[in-house]
């Protein structure tokens, strides 16, 4: 009897569990980046708690203004940008005022004959082969960033509805996390030390793809956006962005963007923009990576490149942009796991430890 009520127990357990994640799931977004900031900044909330004399209240709402000024309003502003200059490069395309079969063309004439006989052979100097695809690829890129532009438009209710809900879950989320995830914890039917290591790697994996890479993708971004600026490119926050997307891919990074560009410019003829934007791209953007990437995470959450890769590429093509975060984060998750399975394997008597 007492094995029947047991499973019946489970079976009720999962059934209201999947219900309620039924009825979170159109706001998923908000909550996932609630949870993330809300880890991200937790030391800040407590700094300000001690400060404050261990006024939590107050704490949370310091902490979730500063959070709304220096991280929300900016990157609120930038996507504002984004997809104006998007929609913009839209219509510059469709109406024909870019040809870019003369970009291609100027830097073909312009390459030696050896670079010149190479393309030859791999059939890249066919313009006519290549234009179409091209300007085809560029349209629908642009496309679809102009019909996201619309769809925020007209889906501005929902928007704002869904930043009311996550800075108000933030709040809530600074000010009880700790007893929320103690609470969680106990209710995890595993030893402490097992429970321990997974929720302690679940943060400083959490804080090390905020910090780790996203905070340098959007500095590899921003720096990419002002030197396009300041070299008089079209459309540099869009560009900016791009390469700040590009970045949070291993082995590709923001190079795959101002790279032909500098090529452009020195084909073109524009010799002192190219070698600026070379050097700045290799001396800054480049660095930006190798110096700020270290300090900010460490080497305990480091996780192979080609994980990274293509737990990356998943999670977008599951999540959208929240994959970004929601795809390494699991496979971080995934390897810690079976860490810890491996580790109760080979030492079973060490599993209760730590209590």
């Amino acid at each position: 009897m007492r094995d029947v009520e047991d499973h019946t127990l489970i079976v009720l357990l999962v059934a209201v569990s999947v219900a309620f994640a039924w009825i979170l799931w159109p706001f998923y977004g908000a909550i996932l980046w609630a949870t993330v900031l809300a880890i991200v900044f937790a030391p800040l909330y407590r700094w300000l708690s001690s400060a404050m004399g261990q006024h939590r209240s107050l704490a949370a709402i310091a902490s979730v203004l500063i959070i709304l000024t220096l991280v929300i309003l900016p990157l609120t502003l930038t996507a504002a940008s984004l997809l104006q200059e998007a929609t913009n490069l839209y219509e510059t395309i469709e109406s024909g005022q870019m040809d870019f079969g003369q970009f291609i063309q100027q830097v073909i004439d312009a390459l030696p004959t050896w670079a010149t006989d190479i393309l030859n052979r791999l059939g890249l100097t066919d313009l006519s082969a290549i234009q179409p695809r091209l300007s085809a690829a560029l349209v629908q890129g642009s496309k679809t960033i102009a019909a996201q532009a619309l769809s925020v438009g007209k889906g501005t209710a929902n928007f704002i509805i869904s930043l009311f809900i996550m800075l108000y879950l933030l709040f809530f989320f600074l000010r009880d996390g700790a007893a929320l995830a103690g609470r969680i914890k106990d209710a995890i039917p595993l030893p402490a030390g097992q429970k321990r290591e997974l929720f302690t790697k679940f943060t400083i994996v959490t804080r090390a793809m905020f910090k780790g890479t996203l905070l340098v993708a959007i500095v590899q971004g921003a720096l990419g956006g002002f030197i396009f600026w300041v070299l008089g490119i079209h459309a540099p926050v869009l560009w900016g962005v791009v390469m700040g997307l590009f970045s949070l891919l291993p082995a590709v990074g923001a190079a795959a963007v101002w790279v032909p560009v500098a090529i452009y410019f020195l084909a073109t003829g524009a010799i002192w923009q190219g070698v600026v934007l070379i050097a700045f791209g290799a001396f800054v953007i480049g660095l930006v990576d190798n110096l700020l990437r270290p300090f900010l995470v460490g080497k305990d959450t480091e996780l192979p490149d080609f994980v990274v890769l293509i737990s990356t590429l998943g999670g977008i093509s599951i999540f959208g942009l929240n994959g970004f975060v929601i795809g390494p984060t699991i496979a971080a998750m995934f390897i810690a796991v079976w860490d810890i399975f491996s580790g109760s394997r080979q030492s079973p008597q060490n599993d209760g430890s730590g209590a």
